[in-house]
C-alpha cells in the first residue's frame, strides 16, 4: 500500500494526470471509498489547473498528447458528473469550453452535442437512452459518448 502511496504522492506532485489514470484500478483495490474521492478530488484539481493554464495561455489542448488526453477525460467526466445530477446549465458551459479547448473535431462536435442536450433541458438519463448509440459509442474505444442516434432539435 505504501508503494502505490509513494507512486501518487509522485505523480501528483508532478502534476501527472495520466498516470494517477493508470494507477486507478490498484487505487479502487486498495483505498476506501474516503480515499477515492479525494483520489478523484486531486486528478480534477490538476484537470482544472491546466484547463486554467490553458485558457490564459489562448492554447489548445491536443487529443494526441498524453497528459492534455487525461486533462480532456478528467473534465469530461466532471462535466458528465454535473448533468447525470440534474446541473445541466454548469455541465452545458463546461461542454461548452470543452468544445472550445480541444483540437480533436471529433472530440468538440460531440460536446457541442452534449450541450445541446444540456440547453434543452432533456434530463440525463433520457439522452443516453433517446441520443446516444452506446453501442457504437463502446466500439469506438473513446472515453467520451462519441455516437448519437439522432439530432438534438432546438
Amino acid at each position: 500500500m505504501q508503494e502505490l502511496k509513494d507512486k501518487i504522492f509522485q505523480a501528483q506532485s508532478e502534476g501527472d494526470i495520466a498516470s494517477l489514470y493508470v494507477l486507478e484500478a490498484q487505487a479502487h483495490e486498495t483505498f476506501d471509498e474516503d480515499t477515492l474521492m479525494a483520489y478523484y478530488a486531486n486528478i480534477l484539481d490538476l484537470a482544472l489547473e491546466r484547463l486554467t493554464n490553458t485558457l490564459e495561455n489562448m492554447e489548445k489542448l491536443d487529443m494526441n498528447e498524453v497528459q492534455d488526453f487525461a486533462t480532456l477525460r478528467a473534465l469530461y467526466e466532471y462535466a458528465i458528473e454535473h448533468y447525470s445530477a440534474g446541473s445541466a446549465t454548469d455541465a452545458s458551459a463546461l461542454f461548452e469550453v470543452l468544445g472550445g479547448i480541444s483540437n480533436d473535431e471529433a472530440f468538440s462536435a460531440a460536446m457541442s452535442v452534449h450541450r445541446a442536450g444540456c440547453d434543452a433541458k432533456i434530463p440525463f438519463d433520457d439522452f443516453i437512452d433517446e441520443y446516444v448509440d452506446m453501442v457504437a459509442t463502446q466500439e469506438g474505444g473513446k472515453f467520451y459518448i462519441s455516437f448519437f442516434k439522432k439530432e438534438i432539435s432546438q
